[in-house]
């Protein structure tokens, strides 16, 4: 039965000497959700009102993303940042950054979703911390090297944007503004050569994974080769979505979330 969804409600806890302030909303298993680049917890404004009626929902923004965007400062406090080690994103330490927020949270063993890099970095999790991942679902996931630069980028970017509904553009620019571009440049080159085929095997949570049937940005040709290196893992191609399917077609992802997460059998 469904209930209604109750407010968000903001919390903040100490991660690794760092305050990070973080929502919760609704009620029922845990769920985390990990936004992409250049994006923040904003990215699933079209899921929380449905899937927080079944679920306690957990977001929070990626270190340089978001609330957690470094704020702009001055040489000398920037030279003293650097010396003390700077606390911006780093791809190869989101992971065990996830598991350490999720351990000071008490929010684990949770069932996970991310999309593009937050997908790489949720499977990452899935590979080193198992026992804080129930169920993992990954949206358009990063993970398997495409051979492109940086540059090679542009025009799958706006083939995608096609089909990408322009609301979510809006969202994209502000939380690219609020990241900067360091971080944004820092986190694609890092992204690019991420590559998780080597580790996949050892996933042991069921896991769905979703593309949109138009992501040029990810390429679709790209999911066959995690769908074949996760044991068990289900693929669902969603008609008609971008490289940001939980936007575009909201309805159907919340609805095929909720059936995964229930158990049943989404994908192929």
């Amino acid at each position: 039965m469904r209930r209604r969804g109750t407010k968000p409600r903001r919390y903040k806890v100490r991660v690794k000497g760092t305050t990070v302030r973080y929502t919760a909303i609704g009620e029922g298993e845990p769920v985390v959700l990990v936004h992409g680049l250049s994006n923040s917890t904003r990215a699933w404004v079209r899921n929380i009102p449905a899937l927080s009626e079944r679920y306690r929902l957990y977001l929070v923004d990626l270190p340089g993303f978001g609330s957690q965007s470094l704020p702009k400062r001055g040489l000398k406090d920037r030279l003293l940042r650097r010396g003390r080690g700077e606390r911006g994103f780093h791809l190869s330490r989101a992971a065990a950054w996830l598991g350490d927020w999720m351990e000071a949270t008490g929010v684990g063993p949770a069932h996970v979703i991310g999309h593009s890099m937050g997908g790489y970095i949720c499977l990452r999790l899935a590979v080193e911390r198992p026992e804080y991942v129930r169920r993992l679902v990954l949206v358009s996931p990063a993970g398997v090297p495409t051979g492109r630069s940086l540059t090679g980028y542009v025009v799958p970017l706006l083939t995608t944007a096609r089909y990408t509904d322009p609301r979510f553009l809006n969202i994209v620019a502000y939380d690219a503004l609020r990241a900067g571009p360091r971080t944004l440049l820092r986190a694609a080159r890092d992204v690019m050569q991420g590559d998780v085929r080597e580790e996949i095997g050892s996933v042991a949570a069921p896991t769905l994974l979703v593309w949109g049937r138009h992501d040029d940005f990810v390429p679709t040709t790209l999911a066959r080769a995690l769908r074949e290196g996760i044991p068990g893992s289900r693929l669902l191609m969603m008609e008609g979505g971008s490289h940001v399917p939980m936007f575009d077609r909201a309805g159907e992802f919340n609805e095929a979330v909720e059936r995964f997460l229930a158990g049943e059998p989404v994908g192929e």
